[in-house]
């Protein structure tokens, strides 16, 4: 299946473009019997999982999250940008994923769409990969269209719900899209080859860590949506990751690789390379590789004016490590390491049974495996060590500290879980673009939004407190 990973994404973009004609007055002449009149849903699935590309390895998070440093043009860690646009989003993979659910529920089409897969097991993959996308987008935004959107020319401008609303209904959507899957695979599913149980446990684990963003806001929803999650079955080992698969081909490599062909730009963070130098951490020369001039591993200070970094010779410090940059390099959507560090959490805060200590250490272990430098005596050195060292006092900052560690590149998780914890403690820019000196808190709504749907704009700003700004915090960021 990943073999034709190219094909079939070539082919979904043809797909996506295709639309029903009207033969009118000329009867069949006006069909062609080479092309569907209608979207294959098998393609429609690989173009709305190709998109899952951006949230996994956009660089503005890896930012925010301070995991990457800039080297030269540093003004996106200086938070230079305000605006960020989601009408992609709405486009492309939300459009492509709704289009699914309705072709396989139309009785005029259902029949047509089971040719590839069971009508109920597509369209749950698509209320999942919809869920994705929905749960990413309020994250980075906090209100956005969600009920009313998608409706085409019937609605040019949806309103915006709440965050609360969302994460209420999306919920929802998953425990329901599991509850409806059959037997049988799917085709054109490029991230977990059709396979049902795979899409269950997806579903599962998304849910799981969603509820802990309400750790703060709504813990007891929180805690039952947790719990329930947990026992319906998440991720169990490595084996089970989510994992975005790239080709080593130009159209389909993984953008880490791309951003490394014409220029030196992202290193290593200082905070990130300082903290896995004191604990002697065994990932440092996956995510780094070792400073030229020195052979030494050597963070980049965050969040410089561009002529301070600059001023750094290139030689002098840590680039992104070679293993986590080529075309190939895996894009992890979801791991084993994320379950038990959230588990961890969870029993931190007594809401499961079982210890925090062994929760957190599975996770540290499962993460040293999931990069490929578990060696049995190095591992029990690294927890061993007092800064490692699983204290109940500080366990949420170390359970969190060590996620950040574990979800590396993967900014966008990473930079939530800190909105919601705190945690890592890190330091703002000395001097941002456009915020305050903090960190910032959310994504500005593109323009488009402010100038084509005004009046749901504003009622969106009113949710969020007035101002469409990076300082806004989103619901759950309490």
């Amino acid at each position: 299946m990943k073999k034709n990973l190219k094909i079939s994404i070539m082919s979904a973009l043809m797909a996506t473009a295709m639309v029903a004609c009207d033969p009118g007055d000329f009867g069949d002449m006006n069909l062609d019997p080479n092309n569907p009149s209608v979207p294959v849903t098998a393609n429609l699935l690989t173009s709305a999982e190709t998109a899952l590309v951006g949230p996994i390895t956009d660089t503005q998070p890896t930012l925010y999250s301070q995991q990457i440093s800039e080297k030269f043009y540093t003004e996106a860690s200086r938070y230079g940008t305000l605006n960020f646009s989601f009408n992609g989003f709405y486009s492309g993979p939300l459009v492509n994923l709704q289009e699914i659910i309705k072709l396989n529920t139309d009785e005029a089409t259902k029949s047509t769409a089971a040719q590839n897969g069971p009508n109920a097991n597509q369209i749950a993959v698509a209320r999942i990969l919809k869920a994705f996308f929905f749960w990413h987008m309020t994250d980075r935004w906090g209100p956005i269209p969600y009920s009313q959107a998608l409706q085409g020319r019937d609605n040019f401008k949806p309103a915006y719900d709440t965050q609360e609303a969302i994460y209420t209904d999306l919920f929802k959507e998953l425990k329901e899209a599991t509850a409806q899957m059959t037997s049988g695979s799917i085709d054109g599913d490029l991230l977990l080859d059709g396979d049902m149980d795979r899409w269950k446990t997806f579903a599962n684990s998304m849910r799981l860590v969603m509820a802990l963003r309400l750790s703060e806001v709504k813990p007891d929803v929180a805690k039952a949506e947790f719990v329930s999650a947990m026992q319906a079955g998440v991720i169990s080992s490595n084996a089970g990751n989510v994992v975005y698969d790239f080709l080593a081909d130009e159209n389909n490599d993984n953008p880490w690789e791309d951003r490394f062909q014409t220029r030196l730009d992202f290193n290593i963070s200082k905070p990130m390379a300082d903290l896995l130098l004191a604990t002697n951490d065994p990932r440092l020369p996956v995510f780094a590789d070792p400073a030229v001039l020195t052979q030494k591993y050597v963070g980049m200070p965050y969040g410089l004016e561009q002529g301070a970094a600059g001023a750094i010779p290139n030689g002098q410090v840590s680039f992104l490590g070679t293993d986590l940059r080529q075309q190939t390099s895996p894009g992890y959507i979801m791991t084993y390491a994320q379950m038990q560090f959230s588990m961890a959490e969870a029993a931190l805060r007594g809401w499961i049974t079982g210890s925090a200590k062994t929760f957190y250490e599975e996770g540290i272990k499962a993460s040293f495996q999931q990069y490929g430098v578990y060696n049995e005596a190095e591992y029990k050195a690294f927890i061993a060590q007092p800064e490692v060292a699983y204290t109940p006092a500080k366990g949420l900052e170390q359970i969190i500290t060590q996620k950040w560690v574990s979800l590396y590149t993967y900014g966008y998780e990473a930079w939530a879980e800190f909105r919601r914890t705190g945690f890592p403690k890190l330091t703002p820019p000395a001097n941002p673009i456009s915020v305050s000196k903090i960190i910032p808190l959310r994504q500005g709504y593109p323009t488009t939004e402010r100038d084509l749907n005004g009046g749901n704009y504003d009622a969106a700003l009113t949710m969020l407190g007035g101002k469409d700004e990076l300082d806004m915090p989103v619901w759950w960021d309490k």
